[in-house]
């Protein structure tokens, strides 16, 4: 219940430092400071929610119950706006989708963090980035957004450090990990590939184990010199994160940015001709700019169909690529929910 033990609710005239210590002393929170959670902030963050104490049902590893109420005060804590909850919610409730192994991704000793994409109007109503240093700082809706996701696993999930959450590691991502889609003419954005319509907002979830930059080789002109990277990162993450065992692949996302995109597209390349490229490619050694030699390796996808591209990011030719939790992880993709 909010403003109960568990929620606390301060006074408005609470000194900063005083609320710091008191969540800090209850656990709450992330190490970083937090905005004080007030009666009248939560009132503002729960402004038109319909349903605020509505179950969407338990989040593990603890398996609190996933309210708007309960993600209200948690995103009052990451300094959100009331129009920021939906994301937060969909996100949450995308996680709670068997396929994307939330138990599995909060509990382990690995590195995983909760990645969020949206895609759509949202992306603009909110102000959300999608160009220069959409992973970095810089943009308010996308860190809040992120950090309400993450303290939301902590407090309504149960995720702390030492407790549910054994990381032998961890990774900054764990502390705030959100960004937004862009748009190119190369090829539909995600969501739409997955069947809802261009102009709905939607949000997809990752189980990220990190980023990794990937540079086109010299002669980035051309599709291939700017791809054969990206399946080399793919096949290179499946050899280093399977503990010596052949595992098969399963999704593969990379980052592409606009200069990029503008290349593919005026070779005449599409999303289809990329996918199928990659799948053929990571079954081949790749090093340098020397042709791919075909090893017999599987595919580091299941299917071409699963390797997806993500148009982002602002001027440049780096590429970043996702690679998700070797420990099985699928990611989902909902529209956003309207609490």
């Amino acid at each position: 219940m909010i403003g109960s033990d568990e929620y606390p609710l301060f006074a408005e005239t609470i000194a900063w430092e005083d609320a710091q210590a008191s969540l800090a002393e209850q656990g709450l929170g992330d190490g970083l400071p937090l905005v004080p959670p007030t009666a009248a902030r939560l009132q503002r963050m729960l402004a038109g929610v319909r349903a605020p104490e509505r179950s969407y049902g338990p989040v593990p590893p603890l398996f609190g119950e996933l309210t708007a109420s309960a993600i209200a005060y948690n995103c009052v804590l990451a300094g959100c706006g009331p129009a920021e909850l939906a994301v937060v919610l969909t996100a949450l409730a995308a996680c709670r989708e068997p396929e994307f192994n939330l138990l599995g991704l909060l509990t382990t000793t690995g590195t995983p963090a909760v990645a969020v994409i949206v895609h759509g109007p949202a992306v603009g109503q909110l102000g959300m980035n999608a160009g220069t240093n959409c992973l970095g700082p810089g943009n308010r809706a996308n860190a809040c957004i992120g950090r309400a996701v993450q303290l939301s696993l902590v407090h309504i999930g149960g995720a702390r450090p030492g407790v549910a959450d054994m990381a032998t590691m961890g990774q900054p991502g764990k502390y705030a990990f959100c960004f937004a889609e862009g748009e190119h003419a190369l090829m539909p954005p995600l969501h739409a590939r997955r069947g809802f319509a261009a102009a709905e907002s939607a949000v997809t979830v990752l189980g990220v184990s990190g980023t990794q930059e990937v540079l086109p080789f010299d002669g980035r002109d051309t599709p291939e010199a700017i791809l054969r990277p990206v399946a080399a990162a793919m096949r290179a993450a499946l050899t280093v994160a399977g503990a010596g065992r052949e595992r098969p692949g399963g999704e593969q996302f990379f980052l592409l940015p606009p200069e990029l995109s503008d290349q593919a597209l005026k070779h005449g390349w599409t999303l289809a001709r990329i996918q199928n490229y990659l799948f053929a490619e990571t079954s081949a050694l790749v090093f340098g700019d020397r042709p791919a030699t075909n090893t017999g390796l599987p595919p580091v996808a299941p299917t071409a169909a699963h390797i997806h591209p993500v148009m982002t990011g602002g001027a440049g030719v780096k590429m970043t690529y996702l690679p998700l939790w070797m420990g099985g992880t699928v990611s989902v993709t909902n529209a956003l929910i309207e609490p």
